[in-house]
């Protein structure tokens, strides 16, 4: 009888950090590419384009934008070319729609911000989720690097940060802010270029 009390509450705690362990996980891994040919020391400044916004949050594309420009600096892997510059170059060369640029525009803005790579993308969601009763912050974004030089596309990303996790979900816990969400969607970003 001891021995049947014993191995259920084994089975219950086993259950029981299981579900913690599995339930406490807020995002799926990123989804990214990264090229294997292209020697990524090469690249040693960048510019970052505006952030398409597809959410209903006027300035999510530029919070998102600061952020990516911060901890790319703050990584110490490339310089980074101030956004004042980089829109004084779309506005130099007449460029209408940031959003899709092509391999000529790629090129061109390449020369006059004199940087081997252009990073682009969008901010998908920014906001906050409902699981049941429980609110908490969200942001999907998705982002690629492209070769000044050739225009390929060396890196690409997409990444999701926020929902309720298990402890949230369940009782109560304080979920992250919406600014520890974004940073934290920029970093898992980011980490996937440092980790190269």
């Amino acid at each position: 009888m001891k021995f049947l009390i014993k191995k259920s509450i084994l089975l219950i705690v086993t259950l029981s950090l299981g579900f913690f362990v599995f339930g406490c996980q807020k995002s799926a891994p990123p989804t990214y590419y990264i090229n294997p040919n292209v020697d990524f020391s090469f690249f040693k400044k960048v510019a970052v384009m505006p952030l398409n916004n597809l959410t209903n949050e006027k300035s999510a594309g530029e919070i998102v934008r600061q952020v990516i420009i911060s901890e790319l600096l703050a990584s110490g892997l490339v310089e980074v070319v101030i956004p004042g510059e980089v829109m004084a170059a779309v506005n130099e060369l007449a460029i209408q729609n940031i959003s899709s640029l092509n391999e000529r525009q790629i090129n061109a803005l390449g020369k006059v911000l004199n940087v081997e790579a252009i990073i682009l993308g969008s901010v998908e969601e920014y906001g906050e989720s409902r699981t049941g009763t429980i609110s908490s912050p969200e942001v999907t974004i998705s982002l690629l690097m492209a070769d000044a030089g050739t225009g390929n596309i060396i890196w690409s990303i997409t990444s999701t940060r926020g929902g309720a996790g298990f402890m949230a979900r369940h009782f109560g816990a304080k979920s992250m802010t919406m600014s520890e969400t974004v940073l934290a969607v920029v970093r898992d970003a980011i980490q996937t270029l440092a980790s190269y």
